[in-house]
């Protein structure tokens, strides 16, 4: 059976740094065997389709993919639809009345056990706010990801060690459920 999936590849192209072009990265994913290859922005956002492998087997292969063809290791975790459209349906903000900006998804590369983030003073940070979902975090950031002194938090390497997590705001988790809509 062929799925469409969405592959979150972590920290390319920021500040200049692991530049891959999106044209490269379909033609890469291409060569792997998957078809309708798409990209979204240049921040790290493909769409294909593929009818063998599963998420985790398929960040795997395109991460060594990555690595071999860039030169670079590069985290990649990969969702179907039916997750993608469950991150936005399952949001505990009212996504619609916020601005993207103000408004984050964190795809974990496993499920987290809220016990990790047990030492955060979540009282210190209002209003920002963050919650845990099915292998994301949810965060509610008013003045923009930038700012947010919580995002600083949970993002401390012994908050999300031994995962691999990657950001997007709401636009980007939005646009990815309409994109992997088979």
């Amino acid at each position: 059976m062929t799925t469409t999936y969405a592959a979150l590849l972590r920290g390319i192209n920021v500040g200049g740094a692991r530049k891959v072009s999106m044209a490269d990265l379909r033609a890469l994913i291409e060569g792997l065997g998957h078809d309708g290859v798409r990209t979204y922005l240049q921040s790290g956002q493909a769409v294909f389709t593929s009818d063998r492998g599963d998420d985790d087997s398929l960040a795997e292969e395109l991460a060594r993919a990555v690595e071999e063809r860039f030169g670079f290791a590069v985290d990649v975790i990969v969702r179907d639809h039916a997750y993608l459209r469950a991150v936005a349906e399952n949001c505990p903000f009212p996504a619609a009345e916020l601005e993207a900006k103000q408004l984050h998804a964190t795809y974990l590369s496993a499920p987290v056990a809220p016990e990790r983030f047990a030492e955060i003073d979540r009282e210190a940070f209002l209003p920002e706010e963050f919650r845990l979902g099915d292998r994301v975090l949810y965060l509610y950031a008013p003045e923009g990801l930038g700012r947010s002194k919580l995002a600083e938090q949970l993002s401390r390497p012994r908050l999300t060690k031994g995962l691999t997590a990657t950001t997007r705001n709401w636009n980007t988790v939005v646009k990815l459920v309409e994109m992997t809509r088979s």
